[in-house]
């Protein structure tokens, strides 16, 4: 016996989505009034869309666990991880295309200044007022909504 898929409704069925971890970082968990977006420079397809920093969860890793190691891989940092941003997808994901799914977890730097290392070649801090001056990846635009709803 199968188990469902329970994303089916919405893309008919397919193999499972690979896991893929981002961070809305923020400069406060409670009152946030900035996020941090990145510039993408790979794959080409990707390159100078705006996104949440993360990437794929390695096999062995938690999202957690992941989610750590990419931040401090692509900009140097150490976060405290806050609560996940729900999203539409089965375990509060959201979908990037057919074949990735991605969990994003609220986060605030606690050591390091964040900089461009790996896979981006710039970064901002937006305000609300500004949180949509940069041309986001698609994808990941209802989370940019999402988020809005919590910026002061």
């Amino acid at each position: 016996m199968t188990t469902p898929d329970p994303d089916a409704h919405q893309h008919g069925p397919r193999a499972a989505r690979t896991a893929v971890v981002g961070a809305a970082i923020v400069d406060d968990l409670v009152r946030p009034t900035r996020l941090l977006a990145a510039r993408r420079t790979e794959p080409p397809a990707l390159s100078g869309g705006w996104e949440f920093p993360g990437g794929k969860v390695d096999p062995g890793e938690t999202e957690q666990e992941a989610l750590h190691r990419e931040l401090r891989e692509e900009l140097g940092v150490e976060v405290v991880l806050g609560a996940s941003l729900p999203g539409p997808l089965a375990g509060d994901r959201w979908p990037l295309g057919d074949r990735y799914a991605m969990t994003v977890r609220w986060a605030v730097v606690t050591d390091g200044e964040p900089a461009p290392l790996e896979d981006h070649d710039e970064l901002r801090w937006l305000s609300l007022n500004d949180l949509y001056a940069v041309p986001w990846l698609p994808a990941d635009l209802p989370i940019v909504d999402l988020v809005a709803t919590h910026l002061t």
